[in-house]
């Protein structure tokens, strides 16, 4: 094994998701909104997508098959919509929540986050996907076998990205309070809005180019 391409990836890996995005925001915004239990579900979720685009980019490679560029662009453009769909819902909740110093008066809303919403935000997240599309090929080669490659860079990906969202949720937690939790649901909120739109002026330049 090529131990310097090996831990090159890892660090890769770690700062491309300890960045905040999309899905940091939305694990954040579910573990302040409707506690650790449905944010880890989450985190699963997009644990999930990654194996889907994972698949995806070792197909990309076994086939040596050209992506179009408008059809990236289009399907990011959708994750992006759908972003922007979950940023409305957040700061619509957050700003309906009276800002009370007693937790008991909120109710905890369960419907926020889970597994296939994790799933959602992870397989349109712009980020992930130019990631693994064009960029993990390239530490492909970290052992002199393809199969046992993808394995060993699927598993590092996995390991990294639960341990990176479980920090956060386990931070959250120890900070959860009524008006913290509030304050953290608006920011997550304005987040993923500004992802969305970003992402989607870019996506719209890309598909008018």
């Amino acid at each position: 094994m090529n131990t310097a391409l090996t831990a090159t990836y890892a660090l890769t890996v770690l700062l491309l998701i300890a960045t905040p995005g999309p899905v940091v925001a939305l694990v954040v915004n579910t573990a302040a909104a409707s506690g650790w239990r449905k944010a880890l579900f989450t985190a699963l979720g997009t644990n999930w997508a990654s194996l889907v685009l994972i698949a995806a980019a070792a197909w990309v490679i076994m086939t040596s098959a050209a992506i179009d560029k408008a059809w990236l662009s289009g399907m990011s453009l959708v994750g992006c919509l759908f972003i922007a769909y979950i940023a409305y819902g957040t700061l619509k909740d957050a700003l309906h929540t009276p800002a009370s110093s007693d937790p008991a008066s909120v109710p905890m809303r369960r419907d926020r986050g889970g597994l296939w919403q994790g799933f959602m935000v992870g397989i349109s997240n712009p980020k992930d996907i130019i990631f693994f599309i064009s960029f993990f090929p390239q530490f492909i080669q970290i052992t002199e076998s393809f199969e046992k490659s993808m394995v060993v860079l699927s598993l590092l990906w996995i390991a990294i990205d639960f341990a990176v969202l479980s920090l956060y949720i386990f931070a959250i937690g120890k900070i959860a309070s009524t008006r913290s939790n509030r304050i953290i649901t608006l920011v997550s909120g304005v987040m993923l809005l500004l992802i969305a739109v970003v992402g989607m002026a870019y996506n719209v330049r890309g598909l008018m180019a």
